[in-house]
């Protein structure tokens, strides 16, 4: 089958298509997982559940910081976007190559077991994302 016929297939079958796509996604070692619990803050308004098969933290039904595979991730303003992405090893997360998530960004990998350099950052994802409208639970 030529590409432009794949193409055409999957146009026409969106639906019924049999294409299954696979996404193998990085799992964060206990270690990671120990000290990602550790930085957060002790507020009864922060839930930490599993997302992307790693560990993430929300507040109000909005994600503010996760994990995923060996990265650690914040959710800031634009102005924090820029302030963080101005430090060397910092960068937009991109979960899915090609696919990032903007208002995202992971923290330098030297950081990650220095405490002291990323609470800051969690502090402000946090702040942030506090201030954004409550999630509505979906429906089941």
């Amino acid at each position: 089958m030529k590409s432009t016929d794949k193409k055409e297939n999957l146009k026409s079958s969106r639906f019924e298509s049999s294409v299954v796509y696979t996404m193998k996604i990085p799992g964060a070692d206990k270690n990671l997982e120990v000290f990602f619990k550790s930085i957060l803050p002790d507020d009864p308004s922060i839930t930490v559940r599993p997302m992307f098969g790693n560990l993430a933290a929300f507040v109000n039904g909005n994600m503010f910081s996760g994990l995923y595979g060996d990265d650690l991730f914040v959710r800031l303003s634009d102005e924090g976007r820029a302030d963080l992405l101005n430090v060397k090893g910092a960068s937009v997360f991109e979960p899915m190559k090609g696919r990032p998530m903007k208002e995202y960004i992971c923290v330098p990998k030297e950081w990650l077991e220095k405490p002291a350099l990323v609470k800051p950052w969690i502090f402000r994802s946090l702040e942030w994302s506090s201030a954004l409208p409550k999630k509505k639970k979906k429906k089941k």
